[in-house]
């Protein structure tokens, strides 16, 4: 393993520092390891948190300000951060209109966010749950669908919304729409590995990928051998866009790599994905093409498709300000 870290057990304290000196728009507190707006919440304003295990940088952190989240909480690497961290991203983001927390779809994600709201709730907070659960591919046992990159579309047109001064019941409307009109699926090239592992979590031939393959290495539907783009885009749009609501229209795209792919990479596969969106009738209005959702250091690529109705692209062409997504300010 080789890793510009100090240590495993120092690696998220470590990133956090970076991050506060990287983005003074950003305000850190490193005894509780939350992600703040520098200017604490705005008044009068739905707050918006969420938070994961770490290792998919930029999420969540990276997208904390203006037209996004107000707060973000990382656990350790692929590790929900504890329901005493996620509360203290609860009191950090509400001005007194409420909470929205966004979750991913993992079963260690929704336990320690659901005790948080709890407690939080016991303090007088207000707080709503949007679970996101795009993946078509794969499942978090019995909890269903994994939360994966769609996660940023909820994120954004939650945050676009509650920046307009909308009441928490319609924010959180307004994530589960959004969530309801994504899916998402990966592939795999390579394997990541985890610091405190030290070895890559699961092995591939020279020539194979992994169809379907999960944020944090888990088994997606199929091994495959290696194809070119415009076969392997092909085979994924399949399940997606039979996941996606009937119909034709525009559309959000992200084209994410997964750690370790090259941009160059990610654009053909933007080009393959445009043309089978064409051809179910579905144009794309705005792409994010890079790394968003990452999974460590793997090779590979997901696909977010969002089937996108006019208020949903309204609100994701509002002006937005964070380390990571900047247009309109």
């Amino acid at each position: 393993m080789k890793k510009l870290i100090n240590s495993a057990e120092s690696l998220v304290s470590d990133v956090l520092r970076g991050m506060a000196i990287a983005h003074p728009g950003l305000r850190v507190d490193h005894a509780t390891r939350v992600i703040a707006r520098a200017g604490g919440p705005v008044p009068g304003k739905v707050g918006l948190v969420s938070g994961g295990g770490s290792g998919h940088e930029p999420l969540h952190g990276g997208f904390v300000g203006r037209g996004m989240l107000d707060a973000a909480v990382p656990g350790e690497v692929f590790t929900s951060p504890t329901p005493d961290r996620i509360l203290a991203a609860l009191r950090s983001a509400d001005s007194g209109s409420g909470v929205l927390q966004i979750v991913k779809n993992y079963s260690g994600d929704r336990l320690n966010f659901a005790m948080a709201a709890e407690l939080a709730a016991d303090e007088g907070h207000e707080v709503r749950t949007v679970v996101v659960d795009d993946d078509v591919a794969g499942a978090d046992g019995g909890a269903g669908r994994r939360g994966t990159g769609a996660t940023v579309f909820v994120e954004r047109i939650c945050g676009a919304l509650a920046e307009e001064g909308a009441d928490l019941a319609a924010v959180a409307e307004a994530g589960e729409r959004v969530n309801a009109a994504s899916r998402s699926i990966a592939i795999a090239l390579s394997p990541c590995t985890a610091p405190a592992v030290g070895r890559p979590g699961f092995e591939l031939g020279p020539d194979e990928i992994e169809f379907g393959v999960g944020i944090h290495g888990e088994p997606g539907l199929r091994r495959e051998p290696l194809r070119p783009a415009r076969e392997l885009v092909a085979r994924a749009m399949e399940p997606l866009l039979a996941g996606l609501p009937p119909g034709g229209g525009e559309s959000l795209v992200m084209v994410n790599g997964l750690g370790a792919t090259p941009l160059q990479e990610l654009y053909v596969v933007l080009h393959e994905t445009a043309g089978v969106l064409r051809e179910g009738g579905l144009n794309i209005a705005h792409s994010l093409v890079g790394n968003y959702v990452t999974a460590l250091d793997m090779a590979g690529v997901s696909i977010t498709v969002c089937r996108a109705d006019a208020p949903m692209l309204a609100l994701w062409a509002a002006p937005v300000n964070t380390p990571v997504l900047r247009w309109g300010c």
